[in-house]
């Protein structure tokens, strides 16, 4: 089995290395099922068939450095542990999240003490390797690119974006694929054997079938199930609750914040006040910080809302002081309003449209003097300014820029800008 390295200083950089007595599982219940049910050897290793025949160098004793790549709980860690058990070497774990470039060269270095001291070559293995920055990837360079250790990250990012393109050329890239149905299936009734986890076959289907391809979800799934029925047998019913309540993934921080928040802008985008609702409660369900809502509805009621509902900009900043002021749970009830009048009423982007054509049009010039008679202290003999409150309805033709401009600004017939449209059209005839 994998067994911590007892070296004081290094205790906290996850070091770990190969028992060579290794047994086909740990029929205790230590430790989470996900790591117990983890497989010792490929022949248990399930649901990336595909791998031997496209990766054919993980199964050789001398395995190149790699960096394995697929969706959450897909194998990636197991796979470098039954690497390392194939390969006879020694397995030294490091995760990027917690250890920095000085933590990296203190385990490089305690690598190369036990390779004098028991021959054996060692694998450095960096979960979440994206997570290491130029300098950090930087780092390894020299010491993969004369074989010092082997390397083998982990990723849920693709490689190809995330790892630096010095580091990658000397990486083999190893893909995973999302675990189907029938493997997760598999793994459950292995672990469900092994670990004498009574429940129903309805039960194990509906794990697999809510797990989402996730191996750890689904034996995180039958954990609870194993630690419960040491009170009580739990129905599917029972079951279903529970799962269902810790199955809705929400990551404030990853691709699911931002695919939600997207469907939201654009459900409320569409006027599709429904839908806009759902994606809300999604938020506010998973954990969505209700401040970064509210400005997001801001936003919103300037740039897709615009001039056709002026009110909407009010309203949107009303609800964003009021969440701040009163936060969850009643926020959500503020949040609700906002989005479902914003969703609903009409909707202009010409004044946002017109902003970026104005800012483009600056950007491609020199400096735009301002004409004299705009200015706050016109030279003398400068033609005097027309005040417009002066002459009927407000308004006198007179230039406002020596530039032969676009119309940067084109109002719609939607809502009020309907208003607009007409008394700009009166006047440009004027």
């Amino acid at each position: 089995m994998i067994k911590e390295i007892q070296t004081g200083l290094f205790d906290n950089l996850n070091i770990k290395t190969n028992d060579s007595n290794v047994e086909n599982h740990d029929t205790s219940r230590q430790g989470p099922l996900a790591y117990r049910a983890r497989p010792k050897d490929f022949e248990e290793f399930q649901g990336q068939k595909h791998i031997y025949k496209r990766y054919p160098f993980i199964m050789d004793d001398n395995i190149p450095s790699m960096v394995i790549w697929g969706p959450p709980g897909t194998g990636k860690t197991t796979l470098a542990n039954v690497i390392a058990l194939k390969s006879s070497k020694e397995l030294y774990r490091f995760s990027a999240v917690l250890g920095g470039v000085n933590d990296l060269k203190k385990l490089i270095a305690r690598a190369a003490e036990m390779k004098v001291r028991t021959k054996k070559d060692a694998i450095i293995f960096i979960d979440e390797i994206h997570r290491f920055n130029k300098a950090q990837q930087d780092a390894l360079l020299p010491y993969v690119e004369e074989g010092a250790f082997t390397l083998i990250g982990a990723t849920t990012e693709n490689p190809r974006v995330s790892v630096n393109k010095a580091l990658l050329s000397r990486l083999h890239i190893v893909e995973l694929k999302k675990l189907g149905e029938e493997d997760i299936l598999e793994i459950l009734k292995r672990a469900q054997i092994n670990w004498k986890i009574e429940t129903s076959v309805e039960i194990i289907e509906f794990i697999a079938d809510y797990s989402g391809g996730d191996a750890r979800n689904a034996l995180n799934f039958l954990e609870i199930i194993e630690k419960n029925s040491q009170k009580k047998e739990l129905g599917l019913n029972e079951v279903k609750k529970l799962i269902l309540d810790n199955s809705r993934e929400y990551d404030r921080n990853n691709n699911r914040h931002y695919d939600v928040i997207s469907a939201f802008i654009k459900s409320l985008r569409g006027s599709d006040p429904d839908a806009a609702l759902l994606w809300l409660a999604i938020m506010i369900d998973g954990g969505e910080d209700p401040v970064f809502i509210a400005r997001r509805l801001v936003i919103f009621a300037s740039e897709d809302v615009g001039n056709a509902d002026p009110s909407a900009l009010t309203l949107a900043t009303s609800a964003l002081t009021a969440v701040k002021n009163i936060g969850m749970p009643e926020a959500r009830i503020i949040l609700g309003q906002a989005t479902s009048y914003l969703a609903s009423t009409y909707k202009s982007n010409a004044s946002y449209n017109a902003i970026n054509q104005a800012i483009s049009y600056v950007e491609q010039r020199d400096t735009i003097e301002v004409p004299d008679h705009l200015k706050n202290h016109p030279p003398k003999g400068t033609p005097p300014y027309k005040y417009p409150h002066n002459y009927p309805d407000h308004w006198v033709n007179q230039e406002y820029t020596t530039e032969e401009i676009p119309k940067f600004y084109g109002p719609t017939e939607m809502g009020k800008e309907r208003f607009l449209k007409e008394r700009l059209d009166s006047l440009r005839t004027t």
